[in-house]
């Protein structure tokens, strides 16, 4: 009896090679379409400038921020494919989270306004709207929106540049402007962050939109 050959198996097709199917990597942390995950200390990627996603992508390989599963994630890819990985979470536009419900109290709430849209120039405090711009959003190619994070990731970062464990280049604005934060304002002003609605436009604004209040080492004048 002739002898019955096994059939050839079937190799699986192989998915498509895209930054889409590289990036399911970073899906569990910053989600699916890079819009972020209920875990606060996991922001949002998707439609932030490609050069600020750039300068952190940099700066987590290069140890300037740490935080060491993204430091080991990042430490042998090259300049080049970073910008490629920056430039695709910059071109999504998935929905805002819903806005966080405060967790302070009317008084603080109003802090965190006054802050964010006049600043405290008594305390040499610009408003977070003169950078980040009138809606919040951000500026290209290296000012990010400040919506749809959570308060207690705003605090972090902004206790992160206060305390000098997260660094950019010089001139360090953000540093400076931490700096001069107490531990209140830096509630007051997550809180009231958290707590917006988006806009109706959410990417960030062409560069040269508006004039910086100060030179910005992420930012070219």
């Amino acid at each position: 009896m002739a002898s019955v050959l096994p059939a050839r198996a079937q190799s699986p097709e192989s998915p498509p090679d895209t930054m889409a199917e590289r990036v399911l990597a970073c899906a569990p942390c910053h989600g699916a379409q890079g819009e972020g995950t209920r875990d606060p200390y996991f922001p949002r990627l998707a439609g932030k400038p490609s050069g600020y996603l750039y300068n952190q992508l940099i700066a987590f390989r290069n140890g300037r921020r740490r935080y060491p599963p993204m430091n080991y994630l990042l430490a042998f890819l090259p300049p080049e494919y970073l910008k490629e990985m920056a430039d695709y979470f910059a071109s999504l536009n998935p929905p805002l989270p819903p806005p966080s419900v405060p967790a302070v109290a009317e008084d603080a709430l109003n802090a965190g306004r006054t802050l964010v849209t006049q600043g405290d120039a008594t305390r040499s405090i610009p408003a977070c709207t003169s950078c980040h711009g009138p809606n919040l959003t951000g500026m290209e190619p290296g000012i990010p929106g400040l919506l749809g994070l959570r308060p207690n990731y705003i605090s972090a970062q902004l206790g992160a540049w206060r305390y000098g464990t997260r660094t950019a280049l010089s001139p360090d604005c953000m540093q400076v402007v931490a700096g001069h934060l107490t531990e209140a304002d830096v509630t007051a002003i997550a809180a009231w962050l958290s707590s917006r609605p988006a806009p109706a436009e959410r990417r960030s604004v062409p560069q040269g939109t508006y004039a910086l209040p100060f030179a910005c080492g992420s930012q070219p004048q």
